[in-house]
């Protein structure tokens, strides 16, 4: 299947107050079979996610008025456009920035300057990423995918937007056992290079702390699985 085959009608709202990277960015989507609507600023970012049906956003940091951090935030705290899968393009290569920004929700990061392939390519693997799936419920945890929301004995869990990957990933595998190294690059994807395995370590902490110690089990000198 090539590409636009992939990609027919889906809408992708660029965000950069460089006009020759949308133009760029613009292109090479549209000759995949996207949809490109372009944004220069936060603000106008924010009054077009709110007015049309988008399937990606890809997000400068370096915007003038509302910084893309903040239009992430925002995202993220909203409602309707919670589980907008967003791709961070940003000049800022530096760790903390990754960091800030994935913890904050971002689905992907990548560094400017880039390849409009590799964008591209990126797009379709996050957009696989989010298509909507079943809820899976087991051992009365409940996660729905479409909402990202889980639930534990009925009682509504928060997690942050890797955690709620990393949950979602292994429980889509029930009892199949992940190394770190296979985790960090099937939720963590494109992080995976600069990201380091003590990441799905402290995430898996996190989760047992949320949801008790029975559901993500440790396979000694191997990795972990879910155990519904």
């Amino acid at each position: 299947m090539t590409a636009s085959a992939m990609s027919p009608g889906r809408r992708v709202l660029v965000v950069d107050d460089d006009p020759r990277v949308r133009t760029v960015v613009t292109w090479q989507l549209e000759a995949e079979g996207f949809r490109v609507t372009e944004a220069a600023d936060g603000r106008r970012a924010l009054e077009t996610i709110a007015r049309e049906h988008l399937d990606l956003v890809i997000l400068d940091l370096a915007l003038p008025g509302i910084g893309g951090l903040d239009v992430l935030r925002r995202l993220r705290h909203g409602e309707r456009a919670a589980a907008l899968p967003v791709i961070v393009l940003s000049g800022r290569s530096g760790e903390t920035d990754r960091i800030v920004g994935l913890d904050l929700g971002a689905d992907d990061y990548l560094v400017k300057p880039f390849s409009p392939g590799e964008l591209a390519a990126r797009v379709r693997s996050v957009l696989r990423r989010a298509a909507p799936a079943e809820p899976v419920a087991a051992a009365g945890l409940r996660i729905d995918h479409a909402a990202r929301e889980v639930f534990a004995d009925g009682r509504e869990v928060t997690m942050t937007a890797k955690e709620f990957d990393l949950l979602a990933f292994l429980a889509s595998h029930p009892r199949r056992v992940f190394t770190r190294a296979q985790l960090l690059d099937r939720v963590w994807a494109s992080a995976a290079e600069w990201q380091s395995e003590a990441t799905v370590t402290e995430h898996v902490h996190r989760l047992r702390q949320k949801l008790g110690p029975r559901l993500v089990r440790t396979v000694r000198g191997v990795g972990y699985r879910f155990e519904p």
